[in-house]
């Protein structure tokens, strides 16, 4: 109860609200009731763009002249029954202030380094559009980090700011004095802590008055730490123009959001989705952003959630939906929800079609890394290819090329490639910041290579096979990892499986399959479920994917990001020749 107190404290400032500057060209040619529709088209590029400025004050001078819904932006909530609500007028002014804390009392300036480690806290959004108004460079991080992740985040981007919660402050403490760069602690706390900034106070006594930077399109605005499956993170440094991007005709077919929407998107605040779906996306179209703090994925409150709130439109990753069927034995009818989204791992179809079967609420997938953001889908109201990606995403063209930068033929397997020449689409990361010699390992002729296998029917839709270097090669056979772990998935003894490569004497690689079981199968004998288990992929997909090889494990190798680490499981494997 004393965090929502503060909270509601924080809420009050609204009534020292102050004036706009008018919208730019690009806003003001929004028709109000087409919900926000913008009239240029996918290639304009302005020279300049501020997501804050441009897009938020937009909506906020809206509502000052009664042209929107009187309906929050921010929808928080928690397990404990708190709530915050604070409307496009209240961001703007919250925002501003935590532009004022940053330059005025912190002494960051334009261009300077701020790493954001937070969970689904209300104080996340006012950071990251605050440093959008400042011009300085957010870096998002999962408060999943330990020590030594957050160590070398602050030391390869030389931050000169971090902010963070009670819980990872003694970590920050113990490095602190081997990041010589770094020179303000920001603590978001219901409590105080020595050599730390109070955000809450400081938030709270700030000037609501701020001038917003004018911000070039292609100036630097944000950078995303890469998953590091095959060596440390990379820096994937990103302009406005992503932010811009979701203003473009095309981006906005993706989700079509509409004023009267709210969405709610399931993703750890340290990936570049939350920035996109958390953010960029709802509030583009002047939707309702809801949040749940969800400290765990806990598929029974998310449940719960769906069905007490008017949850229009949800975006999460497979796992969410695949918990949430687990959980069920009938159907279910959410009162308000339309559509579901899902991306960033493989989605059996047959789990897709569950989903459709069981909710009558039809599942489309998306596509995209930290470097290009979402770059193809299905978008809504299209054709769903069950196990399909979908199309590219205008301005993105992509195309399944070879490893010279050629476009291969419809249904050839290849690499994911999205074209950089001419003109590099807005959107598409600037580079890897401070490296380039990894920078220009991904760029393949005209394309930026993604190092996604996949491959592209006479449609345009997109089919994925897995990572260029997780493609196991067995007798001639190439296998993507994600179609055997796709089959195992639908035993009910696999809770969670990885495929990779295995040396062998015949056949150079065979699949080998390390699994984690469920609970009730743990008593199993192990040879006995082996040979199960290989007949079951046997009878799901072309039998030479099957696994030859089965380890069973406790638990798989990941990166702080959820991602699975095959380049950790192949290492073990080849080291053992």
């Amino acid at each position: 109860m004393q965090r929502l107190m503060r909270l509601q404290v924080l809420w009050g400032i609204r009534k020292s609200y102050h004036g706009f500057h008018p919208a730019p060209w690009y806003l003001c040619c929004r028709s109000l009731s087409g919900a926000g529709t913008l009239r240029w088209n996918d290639y304009d590029r302005p020279k300049e763009f501020n997501f804050a400025s441009d897009v938020l004050d937009y909506w906020t001078q809206m509502e000052q002249e009664g042209k929107r819904d009187p309906k929050p932006a921010l929808w928080w909530v928690n397990n404990q029954g708190d709530e915050v609500k604070w409307s496009f007028r209240e961001m703007t002014d919250l925002s501003r202030r935590a532009a004022n804390v940053f330059t005025q009392t912190c002494g960051l300036q334009q261009g300077d380094r701020l790493a954001l480690i937070l969970p689904r806290v209300p104080e996340w959004w006012l950071v990251v559009i605050g440093c959008i108004r400042a011009g300085i460079i957010f870096m998002p991080g999962t408060t999943q980090m330990k020590a030594k992740d957050i160590l070398y985040r602050l030391q390869v981007s030389k931050a000169q700011g971090i902010m963070t919660t009670d819980t990872l402050a003694p970590e920050v403490d113990s490095l602190v004095s081997e990041c010589p760069a770094l020179k303000t602690k920001l603590l978001v706390s219901d409590h105080s802590r020595h050599g730390w900034l109070d955000f809450r106070t400081l938030i709270k006594s700030a000037s609501p008055d701020h001038a917003c930077i004018k911000s070039k399109t292609l100036d630097p605005m944000a950078i995303f730490f890469t998953s590091g499956t095959t060596g440390l993170p990379k820096m994937a440094k990103h302009s406005h123009g992503l932010a811009l991007r979701s203003s473009l005709p095309s981006c906005r077919k993706f989700l079509q959001l509409k004023t009267s929407d709210v969405l709610w998107c399931i993703s750890d605040p340290g990936w570049i989705l939350a920035v996109l779906g958390c953010l960029f996306e709802p509030w583009t179209s002047g939707s309702t952003l809801f949040i749940h703090h969800l400290p765990q994925f806990d598929p029974k409150v998310i449940q719960q959630t769906l069905f007490k709130y008017p949850i229009t439109r949800c975006l999460a990753a497979p796992a969410v939906y695949r918990m949430i069927l687990q959980q069920i034995s009938t159907s279910l009818r959410f009162p308000a929800l339309e559509d579901c989204i899902t991306g960033g791992e493989a989605l059996l179809p047959e789990e897709q079609e569950e989903w459709r079967r069981r909710t009558g609420v039809l599942l489309y997938e998306v596509y995209g890394q930290s470097e290009t953001g979402i770059s193809c889908g299905t978008l809504r109201g299209m054709k769903i290819k069950p196990g399909s990606m979908g199309i590219s995403i205008p301005p993105f063209d992509i195309q399944i090329i070879d490893e010279k930068g050629n476009i291969l033929p419809l249904n050839t397997e290849g690499n994911i490639g999205i074209r950089i020449k001419p003109t590099k689409p807005l959107g598409l990361f600037m580079c890897y910041e401070d490296n380039p010699v990894k920078t220009a390992e991904v760029e393949c002729g005209d394309f930026y290579n993604t190092g996604d296998r996949a491959t592209m029917d006479e449609e345009g839709y997109i089919w994925f096979l897995g990572r260029n270097d997780d493609i196991i090669n067995s007798s001639g056979y190439r296998i993507g990892p994600a179609e055997v772990e796709n089959a195992l998935a639908e035993h009910p003894a696999v809770a969670e499986s990885a495929v990779v490569s295995s040396p062998d004497p015949i056949r150079k690689e065979v699949v080998k399959a390390f699994i984690v079981l469920t609970p009730e199968f743990l008593s199993r004998d192990q040879d006995q479920l082996t040979q199960e288990l290989q007949q079951h992929v046997k009878s799901m997909t072309a039998p030479y994917k099957y696994p030859r090889k089965v380890e069973f494990v406790p638990e798989l190798p990941k990166t702080i990001t959820g991602k699975i680490k095959r380049s950790e499981l192949r290492k073990k494997e080849f080291g053992q020749m």
